[in-house]
């Protein structure tokens, strides 16, 4: 191998794992990125495998996959800046090891990464919550735990994927406060304290799919049978119910959007709880999120509340009309006022 492909093997296996301590979540992640971009240049700068070499690399041929992934591939804005950012990553640890590549590193550096138009927080109010969470049948097998999944997930603001790696063990309910441990990006473990309800809701889950399995057990808290064999549910399974429930809620109540997604229930927590008055810096530690610029796309996104200020400050003016400037028809103040005089 050239030293192109052996720098991606130690940075891959031993720089992402070893002394990063990245997941291997965000190592896979790293690696489809890279195999995304020496595919572009196998496929579309038509370079074998011999020729793809630090040497060959330059700007134009960085933007050009960039635009290749957005055009031809179709990915948003927000994949397109993922793949820079591990691309950023990748070629800084290159200029690390030889300080020949360290040009190359500045110029990958350099790149800017775009701006993502914002999105709008889809969450679901507490009559369209209530509507949904009552569409699952509980005297059911998979009702039970299609609905302890949702309240669940609701009241910790998991995401999906939290809560399917979720072990039985990660369900600390015979205990003074009840809580729940949450294993989230980065390897990153918070714990989030339970209701009384979603208590019980865990109890008569525990009760009716992990009878008489010990408290500190390995096993995947959700799982499905198939062939009569047991194994952890999948977010297909999860993408399915939430559809089935969510059209059936929305054809009872007009307050429930038409496509629910799991990370709308997430949503629909955070909103509540800031809605609720949860300072953003604990709000953004209940959710998980890394910096608490993240979190705050839900006071961005809150309009009830920019309602409730706008009509507060108009109950407060009243009808009277703005008031005048004390500079208006005085020349002087308005030199004075421009630095003028």
């Amino acid at each position: 191998m050239n030293d192109f492909f052996n720098t991606i093997r130690s940075f891959l296996l031993e720089y992402l794992p070893n002394q990063r301590c990245f997941s291997e979540n965000t190592v896979r992640s790293y690696r489809q990125a890279l195999n995304l971009f020496i595919l572009y240049l196998r496929t579309e700068q038509r370079m074998s495998v011999k020729q793809i070499r630090f040497d060959a690399m330059n700007r134009e041929m960085i933007l050009n996959f960039l635009d290749w992934l957005e055009n031809d591939r179709h990915c948003g804005v927000n994949t397109r800046n993922q793949r820079l950012m591990v691309l950023r990553s990748f070629f800084n640890y290159a200029g690390e090891l030889d300080c020949t590549q360290i040009a190359l590193s500045v110029t990958v550096q350099n790149i800017p990464i775009k701006t993502p138009q914002s999105k709008v927080v889809e969450y679901l109010s507490e009559t369209a919550l209530e509507v949904l969470l009552k569409q699952p049948y509980p005297t059911k097998r998979t009702g039970l735990r299609n609905l302890f999944f949702m309240v669940l997930m609701y009241d910790t603001a998991a995401r999906c994927g939290e809560l399917l790696d979720m072990k039985v063990r990660d369900l600390r309910v015979k205990v003074q406060h009840p809580i729940a441990y949450l294993h989230g990006k980065g390897n990153k473990t918070r714990t989030v304290p339970l209701l009384t309800g979603t208590v019980q809701h865990c109890e008569r889950y525990l009760r009716t799919f992990h009878t008489n399995e010990p408290a500190d057990s390995e096993k995947p808290l959700f799982y499905t049978v198939i062939h009569g064999i047991q194994q952890p549910m999948s977010a297909d399974t999860v993408a399915l119910f939430l559809k089935k429930y969510g059209d059936l809620a929305c054809r009872a109540c007009p307050e429930v959007p038409p496509h629910i997604h799991a990370h709308m229930l997430r949503h629909t927590r955070a909103m509540h709880l800031y809605h609720q008055g949860m300072p953003m810096m604990l709000l953004s530690e209940y959710l998980g999120h890394a910096s608490e610029e993240t979190t705050k796309v839900y006071a961005y996104a809150d309009t009830e509340m920019k309602r409730a200020a706008i009509n507060k400050a108009e109950i407060v003016r009243g009808n009277a009309p703005p008031p005048v400037p004390v500079w208006v028809d005085d020349e002087d103040m308005i030199l004075k006022l421009s630095g003028l005089i």
